[in-house]
């Protein structure tokens, strides 16, 4: 399956997570094309100065991919610095927050898997 650029189904969320602006979402793909329990898979875009507030994932896994911009994650209660190519893993109950504290667009792919019951062998 092939999602092009100009398919993509956008949507625009003020203030998400109790965060400040608005953050844009790009899905590449719902949940209903995975076979793989799977919550979100999208391009996130945060302007300068927005943010997405501190949240938990409780049995799921959330993987962030910095494709441009810098911004900072809060992670653990501290603000870490975070740039193009780096990888950020936030699951197993832990939380999380991202700010675009740059002055270009924050772009972020992210992906949320659910945990699913183990399975007898």
């Amino acid at each position: 399956m092939i999602t092009r650029n100009r398919e993509m189904e956008q949507e625009v969320r003020p203030n998400m997570r109790g965060g400040t602006g608005s953050v844009t979402l790009e899905h590449w793909f719902r949940p209903s094309d995975f076979g793989a329990p799977v919550r979100l898979c999208t391009r996130m875009t945060l302007e300068p100065g927005a943010s997405i507030g501190e949240h938990a994932h409780p049995a799921e896994d959330e993987v962030y991919l910095i494709l441009s911009g810098t911004g900072r994650i809060r992670e653990a209660g501290q603000w870490v610095p975070v740039g193009p190519g780096d990888a950020i893993l936030t699951g197993r109950g832990g939380s999380h927050a991202v700010e675009n504290d740059g002055t270009a667009p924050l772009v972020i792919a992210a992906l949320i898997m659910l945990y699913t019951p183990e399975r007898p062998s």
